[in-house]
């Protein structure tokens, strides 16, 4: 998915989303976000571009769907889908920063910061929370209805770990050596991993 815009060396946004609104929100200059912006950001996408983002969504019942929104050497920005019973293992973001709002239905995220006591919270729709790279958590859906989520992380393409359990989070969270890379190599990796 390519921007069809002259300037798409510099990001890479869905086509059904590529517009200046969006452009001005995901500009290239910004190199790391911090989760209050990562937050803003989602949030910010799922109230304003609801219509595009609902045409694109889909359901998958052999894994979560998932598409890119939009890639700059500085951020990714994702739509995920989760039927009743889809979640993800335990994991953490690599060192990312991220965040994640709730565009439909609700979730139940489980989530530890090393150290610290297993927590949970039910997000409901609009509900946006931005976090940093010291916090592994695990996202379900449990309930009857499906749900749709925007998640955006910083810096962007950080392998994520994995973990058998929270309660395997160790004391630290190192982070992952992140890599500068050229937007054209974050497509390559993007298109083969997703989020």
């Amino acid at each position: 998915m390519t921007s069809t815009h002259a300037d798409h060396d510099q990001f890479d946004l869905h086509p059904a989303l590529d517009s200046l609104l969006l452009r001005d929100v995901i500009h290239p200059s910004r190199d790391l976000w911090t989760p209050r912006e990562l937050r803003d950001l989602t949030s910010f996408v799922a109230s304003e571009l609801t219509t595009g983002l609902l045409q694109i969504l889909d359901y998958s019942t052999e894994r979560r769907w998932w598409a890119r929104l939009g890639l700059t050497e500085g951020v990714e920005l994702w739509l995920l889908s989760w039927l009743p019973g889809q979640g993800t293992e335990p994991h953490d973001h690599g060192g990312s920063a991220g965040s994640f709002t709730v565009l439909t239905g609700r979730l139940r995220e489980d989530y530890r910061y090393p150290a610290g006591p297993i927590r949970s919270a039910v997000r409901d729709t609009g509900d946006a929370l931005g976090f940093g790279s010291g916090r592994a958590h695990q996202v379900l859906n449990p309930f009857e209805a499906p749900a749709a989520t925007v998640h955006a992380y910083s810096p962007p393409l950080v392998p994520t770990r994995e973990y058998a359990s929270l309660h395997d989070i160790p004391d630290s969270i190192p982070p992952l050596p992140a890599q500068r890379l050229p937007l054209a190599r974050l497509r390559q990796l993007a298109d083969l991993e997703g989020p």
